[in-house]
């Protein structure tokens, strides 16, 4: 591979954006082609102009677009600015406030909210949004303002915001020991069929799709994970569970639950905004998918949160109400599965 001697920079003036090593199954697969299955919201053409203007780089050297990606190369894609979410701008966006004292707040988050700033989305973010309403908060290992933990974009649901240094290092220390408290409300493909359970599997990167989480068997890769479930309501079709975390892995409950074949109620990700389980009639497709217009996300709602509080170490717990799309949904194969036993 020869370095494309024509561009002026040099790794030491370039900002490293994204990282990735190929597996060691890796076939030969052109780079731009191998980035847009690592790189969110990335189009061909960005990741080829990316090419052209000396910004990917592959064991230490820039490389074209049409550079065939190998079992173990080091790929990276560099840029002369920082990465923009190091760059993080106040906003002013309002926040549903559940709890706020001296030293945390707890925050409601609706569904299509990031947590932070990250590729593709750089405004518009909860944590835009409380640097613009708190000043000084304390940053966490990944130098984000106040975030003891976060959910997923298109989740809803609690998290508890720090707002000093002693109460980040309290409240972590909780998530770090599993003594914090969180239950989730899911609306999942299939008839659960145990009234209750736990998952394990260790959760890490899908080597084949970067934008995916995984469960490799115990001891391989990923880190442990750990999911209580229990069954509220059955809908024949879809059922209703309450998740509980005893970890707090990347899509966690989204990737355990589908290894189990029961995967999140059109979570498009982890192919659940398809017709998993049901009926052939075009009746019932169209019933389906007037389901998915009324809740146009992943059915999963992050609906108590507990944990001891920093100051006066009383434990405390906030509970929210399932959002309006998702009742919606629940209401709908509710009346659904009321009407087919009917008949």
């Amino acid at each position: 591979m020869e370095a494309q001697d024509e561009f002026e920079l040099n790794e030491e003036e370039l900002f490293e954006h994204h990282s990735f090593k190929a597996s060691k199954g890796q076939d030969p697969l052109r780079i731009d082609k191998f980035l847009m299955n690592f790189i969110e919201n990335a189009t061909r053409n960005k990741i080829q102009q990316a090419a052209k203007d000396g910004n990917v780089w592959v064991n230490g050297a820039a490389v074209k677009q049409n550079y065939k990606v190998k079992a173990g190369d080091h790929i990276r894609v560099m840029f002369a600015h920082p990465p923009h979410e190091n760059l993080l701008t106040p906003e002013n966006i309002p926040l549903d406030i559940v709890y706020e004292d001296d030293v945390l707040l707890v925050v409601n988050k609706p569904a299509g909210m990031v947590v932070h700033p990250g590729h593709g989305n750089y405004s518009g973010t909860l944590i835009n949004a409380l640097i613009y309403h708190f000043d000084n908060l304390p940053k966490n290992s990944d130098e984000r303002p106040g975030l003891v933990h976060r959910i997923d974009k298109d989740t809803s649901g609690l998290l508890v915001v720090a707002k000093t240094e002693a109460a980040m290092t309290h409240l972590a220390k909780q998530f770090f020991e599993k003594t914090s408290e969180r239950e989730y409300i899911a609306l999942v493909w299939g008839n659960v069929e145990e009234d209750s359970g736990t998952i394990e599997g260790h959760i890490g990167r899908n080597p084949k799709n970067r934008l995916q989480m995984h469960v490799f068997p115990e001891g391989d890769h990923g880190k442990e994970a750990v999911t209580h479930f229990k069954v509220l309501e059955r809908y024949g079709y879809v059922t209703l569970l309450s998740c509980t975390l005893e970890t707090g892995r990347t899509h966690q409950i989204r990737v355990h639950l589908k290894h189990i074949g029961h995967t999140l109620f059109n979570d498009e990700r982890y192919g659940g905004e398809k017709v998993l389980k049901g009926t052939t009639f075009t009746k019932y497709k169209q019933f389906v998918d007037n389901a998915f217009k009324i809740l146009p996300r992943q059915a999963l709602h992050a609906k108590t949160l507990g944990f001891v509080h920093p100051v006066s170490g009383k434990f405390m717990r906030f509970d929210s109400e399932i959002p309006e799309d998702m009742a919606n949904c629940i209401e709908k194969w509710k009346q659904y599965a009321k009407h087919s036993q009917a008949e």
